[in-house]
């Protein structure tokens, strides 16, 4: 699903993204409900980026990557921790990309999640390459998502990538 958002940047750069487990669903420009094997899922679209809710019979797992005021937990590189019952695991990483290289990953991106049944992307006003993008899926017992926060004006664009279920043991 792709939508145009009726709403200003709340963070303007890559290094204005927060990120925070657990917190309350905020108020959200976009969502989509999706029901991914007897997982619960809501992708929501923030004005200041993103938030997915994630419930199923382990419980509920809420993550937040948006422009957060007052928060003090910078976008991580990666993390790997328990929450509840769940296993929950978060990398991301920023791509600088010259401005030609930016236009084409973007449209790339867009044409990817917009059509997707399990895909959420909103476009921000002034640009049609400043947008926020969500793909989600399930496999085995576990729940995985993508992220893209695109800025246009610095040329970034940031990727998350999201696993939350049971922990897979390796073969021995």
């Amino acid at each position: 699903m792709l939508t145009t958002l009726n709403t200003a940047y709340t963070d303007t750069c890559a290094a204005d993204l927060a990120w925070a487990l657990g917190r309350e669903p905020l108020p959200a420009l976009a969502t989509l409900d999706l029901e991914l094997t007897g997982a619960k899922l809501q992708m929501r679209l923030l004005g200041a980026s993103h938030q997915v809710l994630v419930e199923e019979k382990r419980g509920l797992c809420s993550e937040t990557v948006a422009c957060l005021p007052g928060s003090s937990t910078p976008l991580p590189l990666g993390v790997a921790k328990r929450v509840g019952d769940w296993e929950y695991e978060f990398a991301a990483r920023v791509e600088v990309l010259s401005p030609g290289a930016f236009a084409g990953r973007a449209q790339e991106l867009l044409a990817l999640v917009a059509d997707h049944p399990q895909g959420l992307a909103g476009v921000f006003p002034g640009s049609p390459h400043a947008f926020t993008a969500l793909l989600a899926q399930r496999h085995e017992d576990q729940v995985h998502w993508r992220t893209w926060h695109a800025y246009p004006q610095e040329g970034q664009l940031v990727a998350t990538r999201t696993r939350v279920g049971t922990r897979v043991r390796a073969a021995a």
